[in-house]
């Protein structure tokens, strides 16, 4: 999928996107980009973002890390998501300055 390898080239260099679920503003968060899956761990230490439910419509905006100018604008589905052990470790590892505690993490299913 075309959306795929954007956000492959983007989220490799710069872990970063605007997600916005349906009917609330756009917040930057701090994502994991891995096995072309967009994590993103929110509450406990980690970042808050209103309206962000299991199978909330969510608008994705991608911006390149180097020139911050717009690469891609989405519409994917947000989906909670048990986190295995590995998975847990790299969203750890991927934190640079905090030892992170998440209450939920969740997975975008791209249409």
């Amino acid at each position: 999928m075309e959306i795929t390898r954007v956000l492959d080239n983007a989220l490799r260099k710069a872990a970063a996107v605007w997600v916005a679920p349906d009917g609330h503003a756009a917040r930057l968060v701090w994502a994991l980009w891995r096995d072309e899956s967009l994590l993103v761990a929110v509450g406990g230490t980690e970042q808050e973002v209103p309206g962000l439910a299991d199978g909330v419509p969510c608008v994705l905006t991608v911006r390149s890390p180097s020139t911050h100018s717009h690469l891609a604008e989405v519409t994917a589905t947000a989906r909670l998501v048990d986190v295995d052990e590995e998975t847990a470790a790299a969203l750890r590892s991927a934190r640079l300055n905090t030892t992170p505690r998440w209450e939920s993490v969740y997975r975008w299913e791209f249409a």
